[in-house]
């Protein structure tokens, strides 16, 4: 009796091993990516609201230059930052490769790029204007930090870089807080309404940095990804969607800031 006691023991523990390693593995991802990101948008947001006067005269700025003054240098220090930013993402599609599995499972391949594009840009198309729209909106409330999208200097290399940092955001985020976050959590028994609002959640915390409004809206945006991931089985036109959705604001306002008076600028 005690040896098929310890029989039935070993069978359970064999059982919850595989949940535990998935929860850890998940965890473990998320700390060393965007849940780190949470985190430091998180205290980063404390510090602004502690701060006498309001969260529209504050301001916080992406993309700035590493180096100041050595072009060549700085560009090294860009450069790596993108890299080293994607490698959760390598690491998620290790992880996947050893359960048979890989990125393709996630809708993130070259099988059908021009689904994925033409999605990708409607998606940007509906988001983009109803975006630019809101983060005024919640400026002008006193909701959000004043956001400059890019500081960098007037070199050669300036929008190559930016393009390269809006991709890079869009692979991680869609990547992780999309496609794996959604994978790892159904396969820990989460309900998908669960599932669905861990993502959202996330999603918004990492942009707490810009402000209530910058959490809400992209809570928001969340929702609607998910939705269509799970309607179409693919993060590749949300890259898409997100590649644009940040070239648009990182080279827009490369451009405009200054020029036109409804661009706030630091």
């Amino acid at each position: 009796m005690q040896v098929e006691a310890d029989s039935v023991a070993d069978s359970a523990a064999r059982e919850r091993d595989p949940r535990r390693m998935l929860r850890d593995e998940t965890l473990l991802v998320l700390a060393l990516s965007l849940g780190a990101s949470g985190v430091s948008a998180l205290i980063s947001f404390i510090g602004s609201v502690t701060k006498p006067g309001g969260l529209k005269d504050q301001a916080a700025t992406l993309n700035a230059s590493a180096a100041p003054g050595r072009p060549w240098l700085d560009l090294a220090w860009q450069l790596f930052g993108i890299a080293t930013a994607l490698v959760p993402v390598a690491l998620v599609a290790h992880l996947l490769l050893r359960e048979g599995a890989g990125l393709r499972t996630l809708g993130f391949d070259r099988t059908r790029p021009w689904p994925d594009l033409a999605r990708g840009a409607g998606i940007a198309a509906v988001i983009g204007s109803t975006g630019i729209a809101f983060y005024l909106a919640a400026r002008g409330l006193g909701f959000n930090l004043t956001v400059v999208p890019e500081a960098l200097p007037d070199v050669w290399w300036k929008y190559p870089v930016l393009i390269l940092s809006a991709v890079q955001n869009a692979i991680l985020e869609e990547v992780i807080v999309v496609g794996y976050l959604l994978r790892r959590l159904g396969q820990l028994g989460w309900t998908p309404g669960a599932a669905l609002a861990a993502s959202a959640v996330l999603r918004g915390s990492y942009h707490l940095y810009q402000g209530v409004g910058g959490f809400l809206g992209n809570m928001v945006m969340g929702v609607v990804f998910v939705w269509l991931y799970r309607r179409w089985g693919r993060v590749g036109p949300l890259v898409v969607a997100h590649s644009l959705l940040d070239i648009g604001a990182f080279v827009g306002y490369a451009l405009l800031a200054g020029k036109v008076g409804w661009l706030p600028t630091a």
